[in-house]
């Protein structure tokens, strides 16, 4: 009986996904011209607003790595710590960029790019890694002198591996690969739960089990999170197409069981975040809050990882209206397009700010139902929401995107810190350009 009501529960939400659009996305269509116009748009703000912002202010050439604490102007602020999750996504972004195999962008020269990245490389290689106890430290003071937060959480080590794949993609540097394939022994030693599946998180600096009260770098230490686990399939994914291996395979295939199955509520047709070791979910307060942009990056990043093992993902795609039904219903502005933060579940979003990251998922979510369903809704979800961002989100007098964008239309925030970098919004532009690329290629000639 409880199986049929979650089954109707989300078969509700996925009716209710028409009435959660404004006419503007029923009519939606795609033709030759449109992706044209699109890809243009999508360009002009990678080159320009993106890359062209982070190559102008991130390379530190006094203390190595990328300085990532910048204000809403875009310069540097007093503070400038170094933590491995924005060092390691700035080396992804280079190195992607780098590659360039998503069409028709007019970009810097190539070595320009791979200098950028291989200044990262070289940052986490020497300093960012432990080379006591092997893993990359959580955070170093701004001069690269002393680490100031030691532990080894795997929400850090998945970006390392996810930089270090994909620089190696991009620049064939053995060196970068064979570091990786250390780090993913390392946490095949040390991290994966062989009895429950997925990775315990939180470890202290020699890879010793912190005591369970331990407080850990983004929660309780023996707490298993849908976000981390979300960065660790994405990696592993990017793992694979560099450098296949049976493990790496094994991984990412638990991965994506874990991602489409244990952090799913279907009762409620979305995910949570938090989860006792044996994946029990921990739902009390604000943990059990659904956070919009996570569901609609899971959906891409879950066809993605299967892109990579070689499968159809079209057996989740049940799966996929129901978590995109549910942000509709809770978390769409349908009157100005783009999503809300979060809210408690069942309940239209409390926090109401629109963050630059949701809405960069949210752009290759939409465009990734639309290439899965041709259900030209998700077409106009996508349109809204990326005129939504042109308008109200990015810089134009500055730079990159604002951090927020109030209920109110208000932007705020500075362009980067330990957890903004260019990783979002660079890596959503590329990725749409692919899908419109694809797209086109259906199209009769």
């Amino acid at each position: 009986m409880q199986n049929r009501r979650d089954l109707l529960g989300s078969l509700g939400l996925m009716a209710c996904m028409s009435a959660s659009l404004v006419s503007a996305q029923q009519t939606a269509s795609f033709s030759r011209s449109r992706s044209a116009e699109w890809r243009s748009q999508l360009n002009q703000v990678l080159r320009e607003n993106i890359l062209q912002f982070w190559l102008d202010r991130s390379i530190d050439r006094e203390s190595g790595g990328y300085a990532m604490h910048l204000d809403a102007s875009g310069k540097r602020t007093a503070i400038n710590t170094k933590g491995i999750v924005t060092q390691a996504r700035m080396l992804w972004f280079f190195s992607r960029v780098a590659r360039n195999d998503f069409g028709g962008v007019e970009l810097p020269d190539k070595a320009q790019l791979l200098n950028a990245a291989k200044h990262g490389w070289e940052f986490l290689r020497d300093i960012m890694w432990d080379h006591e106890h092997g893993g990359f430290f959580w955070m170093i003071d701004p001069a690269a002198e002393r680490v100031l937060m030691p532990g080894k959480h795997l929400y850090g080590q998945s970006f390392a591996l996810y930089g270090l794949a994909e620089y190696y993609r991009a620049s064939g540097e053995r060196e970068a690969r064979g570091l990786a394939e250390v780090l993913v022994n390392l946490l095949e030693e040390h991290a994966h739960d062989a009895h429950f599946g997925g990775y315990q998180e939180h470890f202290e600096p020699d890879w010793a089990k912190p005591a369970k009260e331990t407080r850990g770098y983004l929660g309780p230490a023996h707490w298993k999170l849908m976000n981390t686990h979300l960065h660790l399939m994405e990696a592993f994914s990017t793992w694979v197409a560099a450098h296949e291996t049976p493990l790496g395979r094994r991984r990412l295939d638990e991965l994506v069981q874990i991602q489409s199955t244990a952090v799913v509520r279907p009762q409620l047709g979305a995910c949570t975040d938090k989860y006792e070791r044996n994946w029990t979910p921990i739902l009390d307060g604000a943990n059990g809050r659904i956070s919009y942009g996570h569901d609609l990056e899971n959906v891409w990043l879950l066809v993605d990882a299967n892109r990579n093992l070689g499968r159809s993902s079209y057996p989740l795609l049940d799966l996929f209206r129901s978590l995109w039904a549910y942000s509709l219903r809770y978390g769409y502005d349908e009157k100005s397009g783009g999503f809300y933060d979060s809210g408690d579940p069942n309940q239209p979003a409390s926090k109401r700010s629109k963050v630059w990251w949701v809405q960069a998922e949210a752009l290759v979510s939409a465009l990734t139902m639309f290439e899965l369903t041709e259900d030209h809704r998700y077409l106009g979800i996508f349109e809204q929401t990326w005129n939504f961002v042109r308008h109200s989100m990015i810089d134009t007098q500055h730079g990159e995107w604002h951090g927020d964008v109030s209920e109110t239309g208000v932007p705020s925030g500075g362009k980067g810190h330990n957890w903004k970098s260019a990783y979002h919004n660079g890596r959503a532009m590329i990725e749409c350009l692919q899908i419109l690329q694809r797209l086109e290629h259906r199209l009769p000639v």
